[in-house]
């Protein structure tokens, strides 16, 4: 049979590929796992006990609305609208089998083949594959040296063919956060050439402030211009059940839901049940964890502080930090086999997010408590001292 070049041109998952890895350990040491980032503790009790009572209904399986359950979408608009202090209405809000897959609806409602979409470096990998996979033409974006996109630099990038600007902020991989400011001045970018500004808003809850991420929700316009997408998987400790949320205009919501009834019909009703409880009960939970996870954002930078092995911290956010390694004159493929197979310590190599190899790796902070880290740093110490 002949297959889909589009697709087999396309590199295979980086996840994949690194975990791949782990066949060439020959002994049984711990293994420090900083590939993946997923919370290391379960959902909240009160979801727990929502879903358990929905799987034991003889409904609990059925499908829902296309746009998602009506309570879950009114839920989440209410919450929008108080975080963000905008108007949010659940038809703005259509849930998905997560982040990723309402990305990929919203690129696919908005661009086609021969379409461009500014996208800042580094990306996230998923989204650079799907834009490749369906001909869409992702044109780079090179931060500024604070390693946060700049929209006075994406401005030069717009051409007639393209159709929208992807932010995600908190950055994965970078961890970088895109202030108020900085994200304002994209919508005023994407508004004034008529193009969408689609944030991926993955990591909100876990950024170091309490205030809204933006105020682009609280012009009474914003429909015009901003896509922002949406994940309950880090939020509650679920990523197995695949729930996401685009929030947008009817309008493209429309069209995102013609995508979504060929590829899913809806986002999986056990996953939707399970961000309605989350939203409704579990928020002082929510709150904690994300004050975990800040805590240990905050001991990693310490540990990086004295550069251990020469591995230099370039930034840190939501779960994520990104590093630079001391070996200008190696592959990062290479430096990252050995950090697994001698050093035992899985990451995700740079060039996993980016044109081109920059001494960059990707570490899941999120992976690991305060005790890892020492572990972490230790091993890159010797794996400094050891290839020089």
């Amino acid at each position: 049979m002949r297959l889909n070049r589009s697709t087999v041109e396309q590199i295979d998952s980086p996840i994949s590929t690194a975990y791949a890895l782990l066949d060439l350990l020959d002994d049984d040491r711990p293994l420090l796992d900083l590939a993946q980032a997923a919370p290391q503790y379960p959902p909240a009790p009160e979801v727990v006990e929502h879903i358990v009572r929905v799987a034991r209904d003889e409904r609990g399986g059925t499908y829902t609305d296309v746009p998602g359950l009506p309570q879950l979408r009114e839920a989440f608009a209410a919450e929008l609208t108080r975080d963000y202090g905008g108007s949010v209405e659940p038809a703005n809000i259509v849930v998905t089998a997560g982040c990723n897959q309402a990305y990929s609806l919203v690129a696919s409602a908005l661009a086609g083949p021969g379409d461009e979409v500014i996208v800042p470096l580094p990306y996230y990998f998923n989204y650079d594959m799907w834009l490749r996979m369906n001909g869409i033409r992702p044109v780079y974006l090179e931060p500024g040296p604070d390693l946060a996109p700049r929209a006075a630099d994406a401005e030069p990038l717009i051409t007639p063919r393209t159709r929208a600007i992807t932010l995600v902020t908190p950055g994965n991989p970078s961890g970088v956060t895109v202030d108020p400011d900085g994200i304002a001045a994209f919508a005023a970018l994407a508004r004034r050439y008529g193009i969408a500004l689609i944030l991926d808003e993955t990591y909100r809850s876990f950024r170091d402030t309490a205030e809204p991420p933006h105020h682009l929700l609280a012009d009474p316009e914003w429909q015009r211009t901003v896509v922002s997408l949406h994940s309950f998987s880090k939020d509650l400790a679920i990523p197995g059940y695949r729930v996401g949320a685009v929030v947008a205009s009817p309008e493209l919501n429309r069209e995102v839901c013609k995508l979504l009834d060929c590829v899913a019909i809806c986002a999986p009703r056990i996953g939707q049940e399970a961000a309605w409880a989350g939203l409704t009960y579990a928020g002082s939970w929510r709150a904690e964890r994300a004050r975990d996870i800040a805590r240990q954002r905050r001991w990693f930078a310490e540990a990086m502080a004295e550069r251990p092995g020469g591995f230099e911290l370039l930034s840190t956010g939501g779960f994520f930090a990104w590093l630079r390694h001391p070996f200008p004159g190696r592959s990062t493929a290479d430096v990252v086999r050995e950090l697994v197979v001698k050093h035992h310590a899985l990451v995700i190599p740079g060039t996993a997010f980016l044109p081109d190899d920059r001494g960059t790796i990707r570490v899941s902070v999120s992976n690991i408590d305060r005790a890892a880290i020492a572990t972490f740093t230790d091993r890159l110490a010797r794996a400094g001292a050891v290839s020089r």
